[in-house]
């Protein structure tokens, strides 16, 4: 047996102090702990109604009931589609805005760019201010054309600025020597930045990439300034709706409400799961990266 794996054997045969145990204790609590208003909407969501406003939130429903699902699967096609709107939505959208501030960032983090002071200052500029909700409202629709249209989604949040100053930052830190290398072996811009920054930017990316996914994901204004189409309403604006249409019910005199009024807290319990679950997977998929982009930089080799 060689020297290097006679210690690493006589390092896990070595117990841990105490203290190690302790914060993993710790840390252990903490992780729980930001799992528990999960576990308790959950719970919410799958309690009745008239439980729900006796007895309080707990983390095991006191009286099971998928009342709350039953009344937002009762036309499963609508909600499909509106998922399926949502997705498409969420993976154009962050793929296109992550490669469209990725160039941006890359250009404006080259020394040689010659309007690089320029353009950094207009990004900066529009983190600050903003044309407003009217003039946005007008170049969408009157100019762009994108009256009831998917792109209304997407374009909006095609460039995040800060996002933008974020990348420009990692990609400056990068090591110039290996672009340079890259150069002077013939490779062009396009190469370099495919094949060499994209590559070691990977932790940077998928971190924007979450965040510019979660934005789309997330987003039901844009569709209600935009549609006025419900096949295309996305997930978010599809359970807005919904709420909305339970708590005009509710304030209607009983005597004019011909059906039985459907749960409302429990609804709204519910809702956050089935908008929260895409989101979380997907955060799940790209953990490792944020695992990796917290030692980046940290070894010089």
């Amino acid at each position: 047996m060689t020297a290097p794996a006679l210690e690493l054997r006589r390092n896990r045969s070595t117990p841990l102090p105490p203290i190690h145990y302790a914060i993993h204790a710790l840390l252990l609590l903490v992780s729980l702990l930001f799992l528990f208003p999960l576990l308790l909407v959950i719970s919410a969501s799958l309690s009745s109604e008239s439980s729900l406003l006796e007895r309080g939130y707990s983390l095991i429903p006191q009286a099971f009931s998928t009342e709350a699902y039953q009344y937002l699967l009762r036309d499963p096609s609508q909600l499909l589609r509106a998922y399926a709107v949502s997705g498409l939505v969420a993976t154009v959208g962050s793929a296109t805005s992550l490669l469209v501030m990725a160039l941006l960032g890359y250009a404006l983090s080259r020394p040689e760019f010659k309007f690089r002071g320029v353009v950094s200052f207009v990004v900066f500029f529009t983190l600050l201010f903003n044309g407003g909700l009217v003039a946005s409202y007008i170049l969408n629709t009157r100019y762009l054309g994108l009256s009831d249209s998917l792109l209304a989604l997407i374009l909006p949040y095609l460039v995040v600025p800060f996002y933008v100053l974020l990348l420009r930052t990692f990609f400056a830190a990068l090591p110039s020597e290996i672009i340079e290398a890259a150069r002077i072996d013939g490779a062009g811009e396009w190469r370099i930045f495919f094949s060499i920054v994209l590559p070691l930017s990977t932790p940077a990316l998928a971190t924007v990439g979450l965040f510019s996914l979660l934005l789309y994901w997330n987003d039901y204004f844009l569709g209600l300034l935009y549609l006025s189409d419900p096949a295309k309403y996305p997930l978010q604006l599809l359970l807005f709706n919904i709420l909305n249409n339970i708590e005009f019910l509710n304030k209607l005199p009983t005597s004019q409400v011909a059906t039985v009024v459907p749960p409302t807290q429990t609804v709204r319990m519910a809702m956050a799961v089935l908008a929260t679950g895409p989101a979380a997977f997907a955060f799940l998929m790209l953990q490792r990266y944020f695992v990796r982009g917290l030692t980046v930089g940290s070894v010089k080799g």
